[in-house]
């Protein structure tokens, strides 16, 4: 389950404006219902179920990098957005840090297997220093699909 098989490309967002968290996430959320991903479905629902999955514990998870989530019946396949903050946000992380890099992620209820699979991924992906440099230097959506392509090569 690599990134770019799962990040909706009319979703990124390269230069993230919002300064709170709740914010963050109303705003990946939006543009994936922007980029026509959810059926009919409520954003405050899907927003609600997101902010409810980081009551359980920050998904800010250090070094700048954040990976909001949550299941939810709006969508059919697991999709995602990725984000830039250029001035980062307080999110709560693990590290106490601002984070700069946001990928969010929308399951089904029924497809835990890919769910798991794709936090892992990304997860392994936001290691590397380079790429995640390289994300927080990328001013374009086409230039963070680029640094998607290249990563899954």
């Amino acid at each position: 389950m690599r990134m770019s098989e799962f990040v909706v490309r009319p979703a990124i967002l390269p230069s993230l404006t919002a300064t709170t968290k709740e914010g963050v996430i109303r705003a990946m959320v939006e543009s994936l219902r922007d980029a026509g991903q959810f059926r009919g479905a409520d954003l405050e629902d899907i927003t609600r179920a997101i902010l409810r999955r980081e009551l359980l514990g920050s998904t800010g998870i250090g070094r700048g990098v954040a990976i909001p989530h949550t299941k939810h019946t709006s969508v059919e396949k697991l999709v995602g957005t990725l984000a830039v903050s250029p001035n980062g946000v307080a999110f709560d992380s693990l590290d106490g840090e601002p984070v700069y890099i946001f990928v969010l992620l929308i399951s089904p209820q029924d497809r835990p297997g890919d769910h798991l699979r794709a936090l892992e991924n990304v997860s392994r992906s936001l290691r590397d220093e380079a790429f995640v440099r390289a994300l927080r230097a990328a001013t374009t959506r086409d230039e963070i699909s680029t640094l998607l392509d290249r990563l899954d090569r």
